[in-house]
């Protein structure tokens, strides 16, 4: 299930502090009309402001997200102990067994949208299958604000004419890689050996190879560990040389968040 704010026209939340797009900053994150536009995470704030001159930044409260976080987190609660965390705004639920009695996965997730609106005047997105995998492309299949479940009847045209791209777990590299493959969509994956998916892309090939076939094994883990850390920083002007690299490297830096 992931929970999102309210679209607003056209905005974009940012990394750097200052407001103006001129000033060194990345967005974090945009509204669907922001991405109608081309505007996406990860982006240059300058670059976001070419693509969409009457973008507006607005200042990430981070303090203010976990709070809410932490709040829709009891909510998940109240309805099963098994709860895998992906972000402030995502995690897998487990609901075989629940609290509540109910016997039905999709009541579940009707009940706890509902009561994220109520409650956070928020709205979310909830996907409900019978794994991980699949039940991540329903959630994104009804963002903003919506519900979607693939029963096992549904899997192989949903999955076979869905492409690559969208999978979870293949970022625009591995797309890209992908693509000069020659395989656009799930079914062109799944027409694949899985020694094939394996050499080109090692580990993760037989992820694909089950995942194109709808098949996912891993349980909903409450006690995931965490197995990585990132952090990155966003200098004022393009570092064009090895040295200058370096040198920036090697400065010390602060971080808030």
């Amino acid at each position: 299930m992931k929970s999102l704010a309210q679209p607003k026209p056209t905005t974009a939340r940012r990394t750097s502090q200052d407001s103006g797009p001129s000033s060194s900053g990345i967005v974090a994150a945009a509204s669907y009309e922001a991405r109608q536009f081309g505007v996406h995470a990860a982006m240059p704030s300058i670059t976001a402001k070419r693509k969409c001159p009457d973008l507006i930044f607005v200042k990430p409260r981070f303090d203010a997200y976990k709070v809410v976080s932490l709040q829709i987190r009891e909510i998940f609660a109240e309805y099963t102990p098994i709860i895998e965390p992906l972000s402030l705004d995502e995690a897998y639920l487990d609901v075989t067994e629940n609290l509540k009695d109910i016997p039905s996965a999709t009541q579940i997730a009707e009940d706890i949208r509902a009561r994220i609106r109520c409650e956070t005047e928020l709205t979310a997105s909830a996907g409900v299958s019978y794994n991980q995998f699949l039940a991540k492309l329903a959630s994104d299949h009804r963002k903003p604000d919506g519900l979607f479940v693939i029963t096992p009847k549904m899997e192989p045209p949903f999955v076979e004419t869905l492409p690559v791209r969208k999978f979870h777990g293949i970022g625009p590299g591995t797309a890209r890689k992908v693509a000069r493959l020659g395989i656009e969509t799930g079914l062109d994956l799944k027409g694949q050996a899985e020694g094939f998916l394996q050499h080109h892309f090692g580990k993760a090939g037989s992820y694909y190879y089950w995942a194109a076939r709808g098949i996912d094994e891993r349980p909903v883990r409450a006690d995931q560990m965490r197995k990585s850390i990132g952090a990155e920083n966003t200098f004022p002007a393009d570092l064009l040389t090895r040295e200058a690299a370096r040198d920036a490297r090697s400065r010390p830096s602060t971080r808030r968040g």
